[in-house]
């Protein structure tokens, strides 16, 4: 590959006037122009038969100059790279081959410096286009903290745990948590605009003149804090966000693929979404047209991993949740034997029922029994219908629909690698507008392979299966005591609970499904596209209900 350098030496010294009566002696030592410089560049994974390179786009650049006392890089793409010692590793992201004019300056003493340019051509296979159109919506989309929802904002490991790395599992913000003090409500203040401007992404954060800042860091603004807090600081500033494939410890869990989008962000010159931690790369987990997480590593600390939810709808705090108190509906499970046959009909079979799952659905009384008090659905190892597995799926689909309520089911979870209970509601309709259009309303998911993980998850068009829009959160033993999982179901929002906890909410309008008649559905599936790797050891266990109650 062929390289072009020109070497320029541009004079940065301005001679000062002395003036006045007195005479001064001003001693600025010798002025050295940095001289000989030169550039190389190694294009990372170049052969004889491949000069571009592996396809990763990096390219690895050494500047040498005598009497330099420092280096920068200025790509095309808009960004740039400080490099003391005149090295970096810089990763170039257009997809293709590229050729690229990269500007070297060679800082001396007295504000001297020598300028080179080089050409570097570098092929990368990486590109992300459905993030980019997420994003920026084709144009420019704003962002928001997604206030309203537990965990907005979190820290959790950066190790190799793969059963904690990816999710805040430390510390979560309580809704609006923020909120409540002049030291950390300007949080919410936050405008993060995504912008597609020709073929880069552009993006600008408007902080209202103030940002949260992590103690640790509030020097850059000139400040001293013994806990987190807000600073007045000028964000304002366009920023170049390259895109790359995610490089973090969540990568290597053997779930990735369910953890992470494997799409990096990386923000040019100092640029952060909104909390300050000292970091401008940050990993995307998850993104719909209304939702993003996002994860990064705080600076200074690899220990440590921030987790922030925006929505492309600013919550308000004001606005009063609707709820409803009058019961209509009910089954305490107090009378042994089979459920009430006017309450529960079932799904049978092994079809998988479009997941993949690996049970035979029956109405066996070793597979669902009210007993005790409770309605008992215990998946079994056992030959079955075709199937290695056996468990049941109840459902109050032609007995019972409603449209807008509070639903609340009070459970103790199955427990067990490939167990997947869910307390949900779909779409009455579904039968002649197929799901996702039909809706469906996720209360409660679980599975053994990620243990305590509760997920609330609403699917509709465009946001169904890998892509629902889903709220997570860790719960302490959920398969040795009963917790109640909680959904109130309005025109305006959908909101689903733990113990009066809120983990997700969406807000409704007409263009949803969620204002039309849906029934109520109880199972446990084995294994499937969610549900995972069976336990080989697996040999049987329940799903224990006490009570489902609806109210109007």
């Amino acid at each position: 590959m062929s390289k072009k350098i020109i070497i320029k030496i541009v004079s940065l010294f301005t001679i000062l006037l002395m003036m006045g009566c007195q005479k001064d002696d001003f001693t600025f030592g010798a002025i050295d122009s940095p001289s000989n410089l030169q550039v190389t560049a190694e294009i990372i994974g170049k052969t004889a038969g491949d000069p571009t390179g592996d396809g990763s786009g990096t390219v690895k650049f050494t500047a040498k100059a005598d009497n330099a006392i420092s280096y920068k890089y200025v790509y095309t793409d808009g960004t740039t790279d400080n490099a003391p010692n005149g090295i970096t590793t810089k990763r170039f992201t257009k997809t293709g081959v590229n050729t690229y004019t990269v500007t070297v300056m060679a800082s001396g003493k007295g504000g001297v410096a020598s300028v080179a340019t080089i050409e570097v051509t570098v092929k990368s296979n990486f590109s992300d286009d459905q993030a980019v159109q997420l994003l920026t919506g084709g144009t420019s989309k704003k962002w928001y903290w997604a206030a309203s929802e537990v965990g907005h904002l979190g820290v959790g490991p950066n190790d190799g745990n793969a059963e904690k790395n990816f999710i805040p599992d430390y510390y979560r913000a309580t809704p609006f948590e923020k909120a409540g003090s002049p030291s950390s409500s300007c949080l919410y203040e936050n405008v993060l605009t995504f912008s597609l401007v020709g073929d880069q992404l552009k993006y600008e954060l408007d902080n209202g003149g103030a940002t949260f800042f992590n103690k640790d860091f509030a020097s850059v603004a000139g400040a001293t804090l013994t806990e987190d807090g807000c600073v007045a600081y000028n964000a304002k500033g366009v920023k170049t966000v390259l895109l790359s494939p995610s490089e973090s410890v969540v990568m290597a869990n053997p779930k990735h693929a369910e953890q992470t989008r494997g799409t990096t962000m990386n923000f040019s010159d100092g640029g952060f979404m909104g909390y300050y931690i000292g970091q401008s790369s940050y990993e995307i987990l998850s993104i719909t047209e209304n939702r993003m997480t996002v994860r990064a590593v705080m600076g200074g600390n690899p220990a440590l991993a921030w987790y922030h939810t925006f929505t492309t709808v600013k919550p308000n705090q004001n606005t009063g949740t609707t709820d409803y108190t009058k019961l209509v509906w009910s089954d305490d499970f107090n009378t042994d034997g089979a459920p009430d046959p006017a309450k529960w009909g079932y799904d049978l079979g092994n079809g998988g029922f479009g997941n993949n799952e690996q049970q035979n659905y029956t109405n066996s009384a070793t597979n669902v029994i009210v007993q005790g008090g409770m309605l008992k659905i215990t998946a079994k190892k056992e030959a079955s219908g075709g199937s290695n597995y056996s468990s049941a799926r109840l459902k109050s689909e032609g007995k019972y629909a409603f449209t807008y309520g509070k639903v609340e089911v009070r459970a103790k979870l199955p427990i067990g690698g490939g167990t997947w209970p869910a307390i949900w509601m779909l779409g009455a309709n579904y039968a002649t507008n197929a799901w996702p259009s039909c809706g469906e309303i996720d209360i409660m998911e679980h599975v053994g392979n990620s243990q305590n993980l509760i997920h609330g998850t609403l699917h509709y068009p465009g946001h169904s299966g890998g892509s629902a829009n889903t709220g997570s959160k860790t719960i302490a033993n959920v398969s040795t005591e009963f917790h109640i999982y909680k959904t109130i179901w309005s025109p305006e929002a959908l909101k689903i609970y733990v113990d009066d906890e809120l983990i997700h909410s969406v807000p409704n309008d007409a263009t949803l499904p969620f204002n039309k008649d849906f029934f109520l559905i109880l199972n446990v599936a084995m294994g499937g596209n969610f549900g995972g790797t069976i336990d080989p050891a697996f040999a049987q266990s329940s799903m224990e209900i006490d009570y489902v109650k609806v109210y109007q």
